[in-house]
């Protein structure tokens, strides 16, 4: 596929929106599951507060008593990143977890509500950053009320590694499922532009002749090109008819005064005057052939007349070679033919026999005293036609079969039959090409797809 492949644009946007997508999607989860986290963290150091200040008691010295053990063993353990710290803010005293070793969480000097709980963000031991609960209660031993601060503190990298660690177990699953998007899109992709491929194998066949209309129903988006596509063909196929009659009209109107002209050659020649005569015969033969020519145009090239072809190459060729053997020209040549039982070519019977007529009629016209014909078939048609004639020149090659163009000015013809015959080929898909003989004359040879 390439970039102008509009499977190719559908597939590049369907990646990019889906790409996008779950980028939004997984950041978006990253960002819930931290909060529920930070949430999860903040309720385990509120309950950790509610533990110590249950625990907590005043000695007869007016110390500050804590021996409970919490249940986490982080306490207990140097920087472990968990901690607690206990502030008596009537003496200078202060008690803290083992963990803290020997640390203080410096807490803020805010004004906190007995019973109220403040969250901070504040700096700890080994240059972490905490998540820190502080509360204040108030003890009344012997009705002395004593004011005191409590803060269990954790260390923020245990959000982060939590929020880390789901997004790295997280990728792999995203990565399926942006796989999974991929096929699907891929699918709707190729259902999607189904219907366009069916108009594109409709138009293939068309163009080779098998119909004349894109047939089905097609969705809704599709069938006004389709719809348009018929109508352009429709109008076209009448703009042909109407120039095939045209055409036709104008050969038919041009033959009373061929018909005149040769009568006026047959007058003046039986009066002896042979040169004139002679003029108007090689006049009449020209607008004939030059009429020929372009009713055989307006008939290949209107894709009305070609579907579905059939013609049997070998078949032709013998039929032309029995003809020109009846002329005193072709009675004094030797022919030879090499050629399968058949070779069947998608072309219309007469016009391949105009095509080998024009260029037979040529080679005979100039061979001393050969004309050589060979025929295989298969895939493609190929017929090759040599004589033992003068040839033509090498850098003469290229121009031959250009309209109207006579090498040799003292040969009777238009100029056209060459022209004719690659008329013929080319609007078949053929190709005629020459080439010098071995036989030391031309060689021309014909191209033609094979009939399916």
């Amino acid at each position: 596929m390439t970039q102008r492949s509009l499977r190719f644009r559908l597939l590049v946007a369907a990646a990019a929106s889906i790409t996008a997508a779950l980028f939004i999607a997984g950041l978006s989860l990253v960002i819930i599951f931290e909060y529920h986290v930070e949430r999860r963290i903040g309720a385990e150091l509120e309950t950790y507060l509610n533990q110590i200040a249950a625990s907590l008691g005043v000695m007869a010295d007016g110390r500050i008593a804590f021996s409970q053990e919490l249940a986490d063993p982080r306490f207990n353990h140097p920087l472990s990143g968990l901690y607690w710290q206990i502030q008596d803010e009537e003496r200078p005293t202060l008690l803290r977890s083992r963990s803290l070793w020997d640390s203080v969480i410096a807490l803020p000097a805010d004004t906190l509500a007995p019973g109220s709980v403040h969250e901070h963000l504040l700096p700890g031991p080994a240059e972490q950053e905490l998540i820190v609960r502080e509360r204040r209660i108030i003890v009344r031993p012997d009705s002395v009320e004593r004011r005191i601060r409590i803060a269990v503190a954790v260390d923020k990298r245990t959000l982060a590694e939590a929020r880390n660690a789901f997004a790295t177990d997280m990728l792999p699953y995203l990565s399926v499922m942006a796989a999974v998007l991929l096929a699907a899109a891929w699918i709707q992709v190729r259902i999607g532009l189904a219907p366009l491929d069916t108009v594109r194998r409709g138009v293939m066949e068309i163009r080779s002749g098998t119909t004349r209309r894109l047939a089905g129903v097609y969705p809704d988006e599709v069938m006004p090109l389709v719809d348009e596509m018929n109508g352009l063909l429709e109008a076209q196929e009448q703009a042909i008819e109407r120039s095939r009659a045209w055409t036709a009209d104008l050969a038919h109107g041009l033959k009373t005064p061929l018909m005149v002209l040769t009568a006026d050659s047959r007058r003046l020649r039986e009066e002896g005057n042979t040169a004139i005569a002679d003029d108007l015969d090689q006049l009449a033969e020209t607008m004939r052939r030059r009429v020929d020519r372009e009713l055989i145009r307006a008939r290949v090239r209107s894709g009305i007349e070609t579907r579905q072809l059939h013609a049997d190459a070998v078949d032709s060729v013998e039929r032309i070679v029995r003809t020109l053997k009846r002329t005193p020209r072709g009675a004094a040549l030797g022919w030879s033919i090499a050629a399968p039982d058949r070779a069947t070519g998608a072309i219309l019977p007469e016009d391949l026999a105009e095509l080998l007529g024009n260029i037979l009629e040529n080679a005979s016209k100039w061979a001393k005293e050969a004309v050589s014909v060979s025929v295989s078939g298969g895939t493609s048609v190929r017929i090759r036609i040599e004589d033992d004639g003068p040839g033509v020149a090498e850098d003469q090659l290229n121009i031959l079969g250009q309209r109207g163009l006579r090498l040799d000015q003292q040969k009777q013809g238009s100029g056209l039959g060459l022209a004719i015959a690659r008329d013929v080929a080319e609007a078949y898909g053929g190709v005629l090409s020459f080439d010098p003989s071995p036989m030391g004359g031309l060689a021309v040879t014909v191209r033609l797809p094979g009939s399916r």
